[in-house]
């Protein structure tokens, strides 16, 4: 095969009687290779040609060819790349640092990592159903190229308003400098003004705690977020103070299923299902006025049993009875982090195979591949959420921006 004369009629005769001897259709040795490399590498030319003439100071020259195997879902095959000396030729048909012909075939590969499979399943999975043959270390380089993107993710400008926010922190282990430590990652979940779900960001640090959370709200304000309705937390200490630091309005409720939680640390096991009912006809409650002579009750049945549990409810009960002020499809979003502890354990089934990550970006990395994932199914509105929404307007006013 010529490289400017092609003999279409000679190749066709040819494929015809190779394809009748059972020979490859696709791959390094398949009937139709030499076609698709031969189309590829004339426009590799032509759009080098357009390139140089795009010069209008015509300083920059052809600098021969370089090589690189492709690979696609038909196999794989040899490309010659044209070079230009000033090194900027930016290629269409087949990019600088693209290696797969399609780019579903990354959009795959990316999919089946971002829901945990390992790279070693990936490679199987890929030679199984594709026949192509790839390394590790490039189906590692090839997820390196979501990175731009999540680094994208992390700093869009966010809506000016939301009217629900549930923050919430999950653990994993990350190799450090070859020792493995635990590292703290940090999630925002919102809901729009129009009631759907929405990943604000995703934040790592060595440990939980107010300092942190402050720092990210401070990103979640350079963002953008002027205002926020209700946060829901878990009860970490100075969490709310933090809040209040920078978003004096917002209306914050600790979760309860954590009070509840911190609570029974406290009560011996033969006492925990009595002491959880008790708990319950707190927040329960149909009333705040109710729930205080509820938790009054508690006080005097079990106080002299386990003063510490009941101290905590006491010395929390201002951000633990927020949730009282509104009706029962606001009560039922606010009151825990279950919104939230429902994506991080959809988290844990993509990440439960993982180990101790490489580093912080890997975890990262996988992390944000999940939320792709997770977020495809974020299609519908929030239950009842007509309802809900005309009772934020009365409650927050103006505040309650669903334009924003």
């Amino acid at each position: 095969m010529g490289k400017d004369n092609f003999d279409y009629e000679k190749f066709e005769q040819e494929a015809v009687e190779a394809i009748k001897s059972g020979k490859e259709v696709f791959g390094k040795e398949g009937v139709f290779t030499p076609l698709l490399k031969r189309f590829l590498e004339k426009g590799l030319q032509i759009e080098m040609d357009q390139h140089l003439k795009d010069d209008t100071q015509q300083q920059n020259k052809r600098n021969g060819k370089s090589t690189k195997t492709i690979r696609g879902s038909s196999g794989s095959f040899e490309l010659s790349t044209p070079r230009d000396r000033q090194g900027n030729f930016e290629p269409k048909a087949v990019g600088k640092r693209q290696v797969f012909l399609g780019e579903d075939i990354e959009a795959k590969i990316l999919s089946l990592y971002g829901k945990g499979n390992s790279y070693e399943q990936i490679r199987s999975l890929l030679h199984e159903f594709y026949g192509l043959k790839i390394s590790a270390g490039q189906i590692s380089e090839l997820t390196d190229k979501i990175i731009p993107e999540l680094e994208q993710w992390q700093s869009r400008p966010l809506r000016r308003m939301y009217p629900f926010i549930w923050l919430d922190a999950i653990h994993f282990k990350v190799r450090v400098n070859g020792a493995v430590e635990s590292r703290a990652l940090y999630n925002i979940l919102a809901l729009t003004p129009d009631g759907h779900k929405e990943l604000l960001g995703l934040y790592v640090a060595v440990e939980e705690s107010a300092t942190m959370w402050l720092h990210i709200l401070e990103d979640l304000q350079s963002r953008g977020v002027e205002d926020i309705l209700i946060v829901s937390t878990d009860n970490l200490k100075g969490f709310s103070e933090a809040i209040e630091a920078l978003y004096p309005k917002t209306m914050v409720q600790s979760c309860i299923v954590h009070q509840i939680r911190n609570s029974l640390k406290y009560v011996v096991y033969k006492d925990r299902q009595p002491f959880t009912y008790d708990m319950k006809s707190i927040y329960k409650a149909p009333t705040i006025e109710e729930a205080e002579k509820a938790l009054a009750a508690l006080e005097n049945k079990w106080a002299d049993k386990y003063a510490p549990a009941i101290r905590s409810w006491q010395n929390n009960w201002h951000k633990l009875s927020t949730f009282f002020d509104f009706s029962k499809e606001i009560r039922r979003m606010m009151y825990t982090t279950n919104t939230i502890e429902g994506v991080h354990r959809q988290m844990r089934r993509v990440t439960k195979t993982k180990g101790a990550f490489s580093s912080e970006m890997a975890l990262k990395k996988l992390v944000y591949l999940s939320i792709r994932e997770i977020s495809k199914k974020w299609v519908g509105k929030q239950s009842n959420w007509g309802l809900v929404m005309a009772q934020l307007k009365i409650k927050f006013g103006e505040r309650f921006d669903d334009e924003c």
